[in-house]
């Protein structure tokens, strides 16, 4: 399910430049690849409509329309605004093989993929909330 891992990020930082934009938290998930506890974060309950972005550069990834209750504890969606939005990259840590995915515009960790998602897709894209920001649909049109 892995794609290639020769892409080039448009948004490039150094830590210290990471460090003065999000918290400690959000730098340990999104630049150190870590994982925040089950039934923890802010939006694994959320069922409001809106679009879930990076937290790191914005870049929108999921939309509240694909997301699910998966019973893990973290944000689950079953599909991608885009396919261009997430790189997947092959994660073999701590002996288990999956696939991580990273925000495709600044290569922040956003989680993991799976295969037992509901259909259509019968994908779990299964995500941080401390990697994400939450922009809630407030029915408005922009003109």
């Amino acid at each position: 399910m892995a794609q290639n891992t020769e892409h080039k990020f448009t948004v490039v930082k150094t830590d210290d430049e990471w460090r003065k934009i999000l918290t400690p938290e959000q730098f340990k998930v999104t630049r150190r690849k870590s994982t925040e506890l089950a039934c923890s974060g802010a939006y694994w309950k959320n069922h409001e409509k809106g679009i879930y972005k990076c937290v790191c550069c914005k870049l929108p990834l999921f939309d509240s329309q694909t997301k699910f209750d998966s019973g893990t504890g973290w944000p689950s969606f079953y599909k991608a605004i885009h396919k261009d939005a997430i790189l997947e990259v092959a994660d073999n840590s701590f002996g288990m093989e999956r696939t991580e995915i990273l925000c495709s515009r600044c290569g922040a960790h956003l989680g993991h993929v799976f295969e037992d998602g509901p259909r259509p897709t019968g994908l779990r894209y299964c995500l941080n909330s401390l990697a994400l920001d939450f922009e809630k649909d407030t029915g408005k049109k922009e003109q």
